[in-house]
């Protein structure tokens, strides 16, 4: 298996979405008077939205979601999202390292949103059913 890469556009109109399907209707993800009442730079995207980014590209890499045996993230920071129609992208890569003796390979994800990490010390692990 190689390395990855994607990336993703997250606006608005996801959050919104991403709300409604969580549960999650923190104002901070969709009200930029509320953000920036809170001292946000703006409106942030869910957290959780951004590491299933991660976990969709890891799928994605390894050939389906049930690969992924495991996902650990750290919120390093927060994605901004514009009040437009193109919103901001999130660029997602991974770097596969050696199969484990459980036969599992490690990898190391990273997460970018306008240049900065917006993940840490994200690490998956997913099956090679390649062996098989």
């Amino acid at each position: 298996m190689s390395d990855f890469s994607r990336t993703y556009r997250v606006t608005r109109a996801d959050l919104v979405r991403y709300a409604g399907a969580s549960g999650d209707f923190n104002p901070i993800h969709y009200s930029a008077r509320v953000a920036e009442s809170m001292g946000l730079p703006g409106v942030i995207a869910h957290g959780m939205l951004t590491m299933a980014l991660a976990a969709q590209a890891v799928g994605e890499w390894a050939g389906g979601p049930d690969r992924v045996v495991g996902l650990s993230v750290r919120f390093t920071s927060m994605v901004v999202v514009p009040d437009d129609d193109e919103g901001v992208e999130v660029l997602v890569a991974g770097e596969a390292g050696e199969p484990a003796e459980d036969g599992l390979i490690p990898v190391t994800v990273t997460a970018t949103s306008d240049g900065e990490a917006v993940l840490g010390r994200a690490t998956a692990r997913v099956r090679d059913d390649s062996a098989r």
